[in-house]
């Protein structure tokens, strides 16, 4: 069991505030202050400063603040795992974003409860930086997923490299003729909704390009893939969309790829966990059977 004052500091971690730390844990402003004033005393060093009126983690805080943060994950799903033991199974909690959990995780489910088929699943799909908390958290064990993340937090390990793809209708009808990707801004563009894996790859290779979504006739936010592919089939406007999540509909013609020269953008998907947790080798093994 972590010491308790380590809850403390976590929660304090989370809101960057005393007052709203001791709110989530039902305790007082002052006992929250008590537990890091006896948490400094005990490593030698303070954790937190205040710069300009607002609360920071120093140097040390933030060493302890990633330790901390993966003890909890594992002190929370051995837990789990010891309340499973004499069952026939076990619960296995992790989670996706979304092209990863509607396109590639099917067949990977399969995979598992080959390998495991007496255990329950529960996959949780959301976008990267709720996924990353909820890791934190100790919600879930691992993730899927295709947005960055803070590697010195985070070991991980490549689970697939896909292409993505500038598709239209079939019969859609270009404002004019595509020869680079500035020329794709004289249409319409149907994109996911900010803080979406698919939608920050496609900004970071417009800027590169020095193009924004912005420049762009116009932009339609959809957070739903499959509203955005029903919507392009009936001519709105175009997309651009991982391989994996219109394969189906471009071999059916449905959809159709647009031959844009010179782009070229493929995105790694990553399996991650918490850097430096006991479970190393389970999630290992949990990648191995998944990725297939």
């Amino acid at each position: 069991m972590l010491d308790f004052r380590i809850d403390t500091f976590l929660a304090v971690c989370r809101h960057m505030n005393f007052t709203k730390a001791a709110q989530e844990l039902n305790i007082t402003q002052p006992a929250v202050s008590h537990h890091i004033r006896g948490l400094e005393e005990y490593y030698h060093t303070r954790l937190f400063e205040y710069t300009n009126k607002n609360l920071k983690l120093t140097e040390a805080g933030r060493m302890l603040l990633q330790t901390a943060a993966t003890m909890k994950h594992d002190e929370i799903h051995l837990r789990q795992w010891i309340q499973c033991l004499g069952n026939s199974g076990r619960k296995i909690v992790f989670g996706a974003t979304m092209t990863i959990g509607e396109y590639l995780m099917p067949e990977a489910f399969m995979r598992l409860l080959e390998k495991e088929p007496q255990c329950t699943i529960h996959m949780v799909v959301s976008d990267t930086r709720d996924l990353l908390s909820r890791i934190d958290g100790g919600e879930l064990e691992f993730a899927v997923v295709e947005g960055f993340f803070p590697k010195k937090d985070y070991e991980s390990l490549v689970y697939d490299t896909q292409r993505l793809m500038v598709v239209c209708g079939p019969d859609y009808d270009f404002a004019g003729e595509i020869c680079s990707v500035e020329d794709l801004t004289k249409e319409t563009l149907l994109m996911r909704e900010e803080g979406s894996g698919t939608r920050y790859v496609t900004e970071r290779y417009l800027q590169e390009h020095n193009l924004l979504l912005q420049d762009f006739t116009r932009m339609m936010e959809i957070s739903s893939i499959g509203a955005i592919k029903s919507l392009v089939m009936k001519g709105v406007g175009i997309t651009i969309v991982y391989e994996a999540a219109v394969e189906k509909e471009v071999k059916e013609g449905l959809l159709k790829e647009v031959e844009v020269p010179g782009f070229q953008l493929y995105h790694d998907f990553s399996f991650i966990w918490r850097k430096g947790s006991i479970y190393r080798d389970y999630y290992q093994n949990m990648y191995e059977i998944l990725h297939g």
